[in-house]
């Protein structure tokens, strides 16, 4: 087979995107140009590589496998040019992070923190919800992966490096508000509105009730800490969210955290990565960061207010 190195990049890009002019638009080049080397792509392997269905473009079960590969060997030269450029005393590259997306509200912070480190690398964040971080995670396609409740069914290395509480919040006005050390039972004919199914927060708030024999009057599932902190401030409910969702003026959003018995919920945040896979070295700076910093962290979550 005669396969450039560049044809593979174009065809990682392809089955990334799923859409040839979007391919054209990273690399700078014309659509015809990403056509005529898919084309010799597909001639070199001997089998369709991706399909048109209407707009919709599929790849074939070759494409498929060439994805995986290219996507492999995209990411050694990626390692292989930041190993060389430390060995010239250089710290450059790119660092590639996958998130849920309640890990918006601080990972910013301390990729901010750690580009100041390295003033040269360029980030790349990725904020999805749980399942297309998880499918993020099978693939491969980033160094890291920052989530609240890895996978039990993929073979993978996971490091707590901070807590995640999770918390009953409410209106501002709500008649709970002001008080103290509420049983949960008193919650019963409240309405929730809470993550949608397979979250990690809701996968954590489910365990708590159930292990607490407590069933929630759901009103609303929504896959938006945004969406759900506004219809608790509009009176449609209450919520249980993370403590990192909320920032520090609850009052200014029209939201109080409530002292419920048995809450906030504990849980943690983890980085994960396939087991097996190499990090690079700015992924292994990276990590040596956060675990440097990890108390550092601890004192700057936010601080639970008093009713």
């Amino acid at each position: 087979m005669n396969v450039t190195f560049r044809q593979l990049r174009l065809f990682a890009a392809l089955a990334q995107h799923r859409s040839i002019s979007e391919v054209a638009r990273q690399f700078h080049v014309t659509q015809p140009t990403v056509s005529m080397q898919l084309r010799e792509l597909t001639d070199s392997i001997g089998l369709p590589l991706y399909e048109m269905t209407g707009k919709r473009l599929s790849l074939t079960a070759a494409g498929e496998e060439l994805a995986q590969t290219a996507r492999h060997i995209g990411q050694e030269w990626a390692d292989f040019e930041q190993r060389i450029a430390a060995m010239k005393g250089l710290t450059q590259g790119r660092l590639q992070v996958a998130v849920v997306s309640t890990a918006k509200y601080f990972v910013p912070r301390m990729l901010g923190a750690f580009c100041r480190d390295y003033p040269e690398i360029d980030i790349a964040l990725e904020v999805q919800n749980r399942d297309g971080v998880l499918q993020r995670l099978r693939d491969n396609l980033d160094d890291l992966v920052i989530m609240s409740t890895p996978p039990r069914d993929m073979d993978i290395v996971s490091q707590v490096f901070m807590p995640n509480p999770l918390v009953v919040t409410a209106p501002l006005s709500h008649p709970l508000a002001q008080q103290k050390a509420i049983p949960l039972a008193q919650l019963s004919g409240e309405r929730f509105i809470l993550r949608e199914r397979g979250s990690g927060t809701r996968l954590a708030c489910d365990q708590h009730f159930e292990k607490a024999g407590f069933a929630p009057l759901v009103r609303l599932e929504l896959g938006s800490n945004e969406a759900i902190k506004q219809a608790v401030a509009g009176g449609m409910g209450l919520a249980v969210l993370s403590r990192h969702a909320l920032g520090e003026h609850l009052v200014d959003e029209a939201l109080a955290v409530l002292d419920v018995d048995s809450f906030p919920i504990q849980s943690s945040w983890y980085i994960v990565y396939l087991q097996g896979k190499r990090l690079s070295p700015l992924a292994q700076a990276f990590l040596q960061y956060l675990s440097a910093h990890a108390s550092d962290w601890r004192q700057r979550q936010p601080v639970l207010p008093a009713a």
